[in-house]
């Protein structure tokens, strides 16, 4: 049913009636760069060459990640040179929502710019969670399929082995260095006795930027939670006998990325992303795994 939906609905449908586009000249300072996501409370931004006059990346919060653990050394005098250095050095509508949730799933990316075919200026970036979104907002149209009542621990989806988790007493560029090693978007953060205290996400470095804190990432994670100043995606947990249809409802109403699956103890037990929604509601049923594939 989701599989028909998505199909049937162009990627400018999706696009919300008002919504913010920020685009960064690849000239621009890596360091201003970043302080306008943040000012804008941004993710990511497309990039315009204006040599070639054309659209030719994105910058995301994942280069920023890949900057300060590529750049970090103790001396500040050091970390200065990620301040000189700008965006060209590091980044050289016809689509249907099924087309788009494959692309983002297959290439493991978090977002997908929509162009628009005439004139090539970039109208929207879309996301997992925009996308999950829309299907929500006409849910009461779409036959609900009865795998929606199955529990997550009957549908077996996301990630529950191997979890990429930090101590809370670990450092700062720990965790920059588990983002980089690992590819996830968040971490949850757990102490000695193994319970979810917090989640550390990509989208939380950032804050680095904006309290120029990036050249103390020495810091340990309990502190770097402390100082968080801007909007904060909490802990939203699941169990695993709870349906697919109310962990959807939940991930949706929190606005969050991901939820930390946990036992009756507060314990990590697995994290199940956009990313694996998406994949259990729109493409298993066409026969497609996409996640698997990358």
């Amino acid at each position: 049913m989701y599989m028909k939906f998505m199909k049937s609905h162009c990627c400018y449908e999706a696009i919300p009636t008002s919504c913010k586009l920020v685009i960064f000249d690849t000239t621009l300072q890596v360091k201003k760069a970043f302080f306008a996501l943040v000012a804008n409370g941004l993710r990511a931004a497309p990039l315009w060459d204006s040599k070639t006059q054309r659209f030719v990346g994105m910058l995301t919060i994942t280069d920023f990640i890949n900057i300060l653990h590529r750049y970090y050394r103790s001396p500040l005098v050091q970390m200065n040179e990620l301040e000189r250095h700008q965006i060209g050095t590091w980044r050289g509508d016809s689509f249907n929502l099924f087309d788009a949730i494959y692309s983002l799933l297959r290439h493991k990316i978090h977002r997908l710019p929509v162009i628009d075919p005439v004139s090539g200026n970039v109208l929207h970036i879309l996301t997992h969670k925009r996308i999950l979104k829309f299907l929500h907002i006409f849910k009461e149209t779409v036959p609900k399929p009865c795998f929606m009542q199955k529990t997550i621990q009957d549908v077996r989806i996301g990630t529950f082995r191997n979890i990429a988790t930090v101590q809370q007493t670990a450092s700062v560029y720990d965790a920059l260095s588990v983002f980089v090693e690992r590819r996830v978007s968040a971490l949850p953060v757990v102490n000695v006795q193994g319970k979810v205290v917090a989640l550390y996400s990509r989208f939380d470095v950032i804050n680095l930027a904006a309290q120029k804190t990036y050249n103390n990432l020495n810091m340990s994670m309990q502190e770097a939670i402390q100082r968080r100043c801007c909007f904060i995606e909490g802990v939203i947990k699941c169990l695993p006998d709870e349906t697919l249809e109310t962990v959807i409802d939940r991930i949706i109403k929190a606005e969050v990325h991901r939820l930390v699956l946990v036992d009756k103890e507060d314990v990590c037990r697995g994290i199940i992303s956009l990313s694996d929604l998406l994949q259990a509601m729109v493409l298993t049923p066409a026969g497609i795994d996409a996640l698997l594939a990358s």
